[in-house]
C-alpha cells in the first residue's frame, strides 16, 4: 500500500484525469450569475423523493450551468468557423449533454433543474429532456426474449433506435421523434411519440448513455467497435453517491410510488400497493440488491470515468464534490 504522504497525495492528484472541488470552491465559480428559480419553481422540478433546496441549486447548479453555456458558445462558434471553411450554411444542430448515474440517484432531478437553468440564461435556448426509458424494448419483446427481469440492462434497450434518434438530430433532420414510456404500465406507449424539433440544447438521460460497445469483427477488414450514443455527446455528467445512500433513496421512492402510483387501477405494481411498510420495505431492498446494485456494478459504474463532470452526492441529495475532466 502506497504511504498516504504529502508527497503521494500530490503524486496522485497530478496523474488524475478530473480536477477536483469542494462544494465550497465549486459555488465561488457562480461568479454572480442569477438564481431564476422560485422555491415553489424548484419543487416541481424535484423528483418524488429528492431533496434539492435553492442553496443547493445557487451552490452547485448555476456554476454548473455556466460552464455548460460557455461550452454551448464555444461549439456554436466551432461550427460556424467550420462552415465558413467549408463554404456553405449547415444548419445549427443541438448541443447534447449526457447525464448517466444509478437508479435513485436524481438523473432525473438533475436534468429538469439544469434544463430549466439553461433556458433561463440570457439567449432563452430552447432545451428539450429526452429519458432513455422510451427506448426500452416493449414489455412482450422482453418477454420473448426472456429478459424482462433485466430490464435497465443495456440488452433491454433498442440501442440502435436511440442511436440512430440522437444521429438523425445531429444531422439536422427537422424533427425526430421518440418513443413514451408509462411508468404507470411499465411498458412503452404503442403509437405515442415526443418529437423533438431542432432545439438548441438536448439533455439525454438515462443509466447506460455513457456504455461503450464491444469491438465486432467484419468481413473484410479488422474488427470496429460499434457506435454508440455518447459519441454524439458534446458534454457528459454522471450523478454518482455511495451505494448506501442510493439504496435508501431507492427505498425511500418506493415507499412514495406505494402511496401514489402504485394505487392507480391499471399500475404495473398494482400489487404492491397492498403491502405493508415493512413489507414494502424488505421488497424494494430486494428489488435493489437482486436487480438494480448489479446493473449498477456490471454496467454504469464502470463508466463513471467518461464523464466529463462527476457530481459526487452526500446522504442529502446534496452535491458535496464535483469533478472537472481536465482539458
Amino acid at each position: 500500500m502506497v504511504p498516504s504522504t504529502p508527497r503521494a497525495a500530490s503524486e496522485h492528484a497530478s496523474l488524475s484525469r478530473y480536477l477536483e472541488f469542494t462544494r465550497t470552491e465549486w459555488a465561488g465559480l457562480r461568479n454572480g450569475t442569477p438564481l431564476p428559480l422560485t422555491k415553489q419553481e424548484l419543487q416541481r422540478l424535484v423528483g418524488l423523493s429528492d431533496r434539492v433546496s435553492l442553496d443547493d441549486v445557487a451552490d452547485t447548479y448555476l456554476p454548473l450551468t455556466r460552464l455548460l453555456l460557455m461550452y454551448v458558445e464555444a461549439a456554436r462558434k466551432l461550427h460556424d468557423t467550420r462552415a465558413q471553411f467549408l463554404g456553405n450554411r449547415a444548419p445549427r444542430v443541438p448541443y447534447v449533454i449526457g447525464i448517466a448515474g444509478s437508479v435513485a440517484v436524481g438523473k432525473s432531478t438533475t436534468a429538469r433543474i439544469i434544463q430549466a437553468l439553461l433556458a433561463a440564461s440570457e439567449d432563452h435556448p430552447r432545451v428539450e429532456v429526452v429519458t432513455t426509458d422510451g427506448f426500452l424494448y416493449s414489455l412482450a419483446e422482453l418477454e420473448k426474449r426472456d429478459i424482462v427481469s433485466r430490464k435497465g440492462f443495456p440488452e433491454s434497450y433498442d440501442t440502435r433506435a436511440l442511436v440512430q434518434f440522437v444521429a438523425d438530430l445531429k444531422a439536422g433532420h427537422p424533427e425526430v421523434k421518440a418513443p413514451v414510456y408509462s411508468h404507470v404500465d411499465y411498458d412503452i406507449i404503442p403509437g405515442e411519440f415526443e418529437v423533438i424539433r431542432q432545439p438548441d440544447i438536448l439533455i439525454i438521460e438515462g443509466l447506460n448513455v455513457l456504455q461503450t460497445g464491444h469491438p465486432r469483427a467484419t468481413a473484410n477488414g479488422p474488427a470496429r467497435a460499434p457506435t454508440v450514443v455518447s459519441d454524439f455527446f458534446d458534454s457528459s455528467i454522471y450523478v454518482d453517491a455511495a451505494e448506501e445512500h442510493i439504496e435508501q433513496w431507492y427505498v425511500d421512492r418506493f415507499l412514495a410510488l406505494r402511496e401514489t402510483v402504485f394505487q392507480e387501477p391499471d399500475s404495473f405494481f398494482r400489487r404492491f400497493a397492498e403491502l405493508t411498510a415493512e413489507e414494502a420495505t424488505t421488497t424494494a431492498r430486494q428489488i435493489w440488491r437482486s436487480i438494480n446494485l448489479v446493473n449498477l456494478h456490471e454496467n454504469i459504474l464502470p463508466t463513471r470515468e467518461r464523464a466529463d463532470v462527476i457530481l459526487e452526492t452526500g446522504p442529502a441529495h446534496d452535491i458535496q464534490r464535483v469533478r472537472l475532466r481536465r482539458m
